[in-house]
């Protein structure tokens, strides 16, 4: 299996970028487009376990636009062969002190496109001297 190839993450990481600003900006329709939609897509939040792309979907709809700004860093994007990749980040927000955010993707590339299949996002408090 060849790891990191050139394109794939070039591909991934284009899309997580499209995820990233469908974020900020609570564009639902694409963050509904970029999770797969099946029984078996799961996403782990922060304060809620969705299973399914109808919970997923389903929180989206209903969280409030506010507060949602925030800043990556330290984004990793590794590909595995030509169809599947991790993405992980760290975030922060300003409405959070001291506080960082994880998040990781498994993407998948399916014949509709890379769709994340399993996202896990938690927060902790930041490391003293980060």
């Amino acid at each position: 299996m060849e790891v990191d190839l050139p394109d794939v993450v070039a591909e991934v990481t284009a899309q997580f970028q499209r995820y990233e600003q469908a974020l900020v900006s609570n564009d639902v329709a694409v963050l509904d487009e970029l999770f797969r939609k099946d029984s078996r897509t799961l996403r782990y939040g922060i304060t809620e376990n969705l299973y399914g792309y109808g919970e997923i979907s389903a929180f989206r709809a209903a969280r409030s636009p506010a507060g949602l700004m925030r800043r990556t860093a330290r984004t990793v994007i590794t590909a595995y062969g030509r169809d599947t990749a991790v993405a992980s980040t760290l975030f922060y927000r300003d409405s959070a002190p001291g506080r960082v955010g994880r998040q990781m993707q498994t993407w998948v590339r399916f014949p509709e496109g890379w769709r994340i299949v399993a996202a896990h996002v938690s927060i902790i408090d930041e490391a003293k001297g980060a």
